[in-house]
């Protein structure tokens, strides 16, 4: 199909979506009870809207948590990582905490508090409606998600909502740091050679760090998962008085904004699941399908280099990389201060780079440094992971209590000689990553995701073409899980499909500010 032939769909498509679907009609939340969680929440008490497929009105907050402002800090955290408030918006910031049952299948038992931030426009009034945001276990905190986004989302979002972000388990207040330091290092630095070399000592570093993470946690290691920041949606929406929540998530956050709404289908507002990881499906067929993205992720990367022009890896930088990280293999890169780049660490660099496209210039040229060696450039993606307040150790118990799966060396000796020839660039490392898990304590698994009952509000579901954290075909599933759902493809690459692209842009912004859905089985161009 021809370019100009595939745009006459697309509009065609957007034609028929805004005839086709109608504005959901207002609905009032109940009043609710000032006090302790114990006293249940507020449901809504309305019957449901008799359009099966309107959304729900955005309601205006009355909201229990305190907050204090925290503008200064927050505006300057979100520039330093590159996300400046554009000129012309005023944005102000206020934190505050949410508290959580510990383990949401102990009830009462024992409590933590996560973190919450609350962005709007600087004139905004208290009680305008709030889109949560829910990010990636892997890319720490996601109160500062909020942030971010209420620097890239537009004027008419702004204009609606105020954006409350949510930690997840183990970042920000609640900093998950149990692993030792060494450990840590070592399961990221294991060199990536097929067969069982080295599975010995990284079973070894990872029995070190569950051994220190339980002695620290105890029976509360289990409780960094995604069902638990379901149930902290559901406590959220108690606290901001709502009967509506409306959420956007991003990665295995919107596998917890999914889970959260098959569980309480009668709170869901208006709901964006972007790129949602499936973690219905099992592991190893879990990462495998990953890593089949990482690579995928990685050749986007390598093409918009090469077109960017002079890039920095050269013509092939498929090549360039594979000779960064066969030479480390060899001989690590030391620093100045002693730290030392080794070919494992090259890899989680370049997974930690690749998720956002905005820095593979960046990556570019601190892989070509590398080369070069000068580790500086890699270091800089790698502190965010493994240095003072990284995401290491959270993103691991996620990941671990996430799963049923234990597997032991054989197994990963196997995978990784058949990875590592599928998937030249991460699959052995991608196998022997999953030896990580392999001592952690019996995990309760994945969040139950099924088919929303008619009660419930349809959501949009997002998926992208080449997202190293979360493979197409996993976000299509949870929205066939899902039942009413509409999925929007996206055919570009990094994690998250929103607001980076116009045309997904618009079907989201149309979702959020009208209540229309776009049509099922939409197709974004890159």
């Amino acid at each position: 199909m021809g370019a100009r032939v595939r745009w006459l769909v697309l509009a065609l498509v957007g034609a028929l979506v805004l005839a086709g679907c109608a504005l959901g009609p207002s609905q009032r939340p109940p009043v609710a009870v000032r006090g302790e969680r114990t006293g249940g929440p507020p449901t809504s008490a309305e019957a449901p809207p008799a359009d099966p497929n309107a959304l729900p009105t955005p309601e205006p907050l009355d909201t229990l948590i305190d907050y204090s402002d925290c503008t200064a800090d927050t505006l300057e955290a979100v520039a330093a990582a590159g996300y400046p408030v554009p000129a012309g918006r005023a944005l102000s910031a206020s934190c505050g905490q949410l508290e959580v049952d510990t383990d949401p299948q102990r009830r009462g038992a024992d409590t933590t508090r996560v973190g919450v931030l609350r962005v709007s426009r600087a004139d905004a009034p208290r009680n305008r409606p709030a889109l949560v945001v829910v990010g990636d276990s892997a890319a720490g905190g996601s109160a500062r998600l909020a942030a971010r986004m209420a620097t890239l989302v537009s004027d008419p979002v702004l204009a609606t909502y105020q954006l409350v972000g949510i930690d997840r388990r183990g970042t920000g207040g609640d900093l998950l740091d149990c692993a030792p330091p060494d450990a840590r290092a070592a399961l990221t630095d294991v060199p990536p050679v097929p067969g069982d070399a080295g599975l010995a000592g990284l079973l070894e570093d990872a029995r070190a760090v569950v051994q220190d993470c339980y002695l620290l946690l105890d029976s509360d290691i289990g409780s960094y998962r995604t069902a638990a920041t379901a149930a902290d949606l559901e406590i959220l929406r108690t606290q901001l008085r709502t009967a509506h929540l409306n959420v956007l998530g991003l990665g295995d956050g919107a596998t917890a904004a999914a889970a959260w709404a098959f569980a309480h289908p009668r709170s869901v507002g208006r709901l964006v699941l972007d790129s949602p990881v499936d973690l219905a499906t099992p592991e190893p067929d879990r990462t495998e399908a990953r890593t089949a993205a990482t690579e995928a992720a990685f050749d986007a990367f390598a093409a918009a280099c090469v077109a960017r022009g002079n890039c920095p890896l050269g013509p092939d930088p498929r090549a360039a990389v594979a000779g960064v990280v066969g030479g480390l293999g060899q001989q690590p890169l030391a620093s100045a201060d002693g730290d030392r780049l080794t070919a494992g660490g090259t890899l989680a660099a370049l997974r930690a780079g690749l998720p956002d496209p905005a820095r593979w210039p960046a990556l570019a040229a601190g892989l070509a440094a590398a080369g070069a060696g000068d580790p500086s450039g890699l270091f800089a993606f790698l502190a965010p992971v493994l240095g003072d307040g990284g995401t290491f150790d959270a993103a691991l118990a996620t990941a671990c209590n996430d799963s049923t799966q234990r597997l032991a060396p054989p197994q990963v000796a196997q995978l990784a000689d058949r990875w590592g020839t599928r998937y030249p660039l991460f699959g052995v490392a991608a196998a022997q990553g999953l030896l990580a898990c392999g001592p952690w304590p019996t995990a309760p698994g994945a969040p139950e995701v099924g088919t929303l009952p008619p009660e419930a509000a349809p959501v949009l579901v997002l998926g992208t073409a080449a997202d190293a954290r979360a493979p197409l075909a996993g976000s299509q599933h949870v929205a066939q899980s899902l039942g009413r759902s509409a999925f929007v493809g996206w055919q570009g690459a990094g994690q998250g499909a929103y607001p980076r692209n116009a045309c997904v842009t618009a079907l989201v912004e149309q979702t959020l500010l009208a209540g229309v859905l776009p049509r099922d089985g939409t197709v974004c161009p890159a």
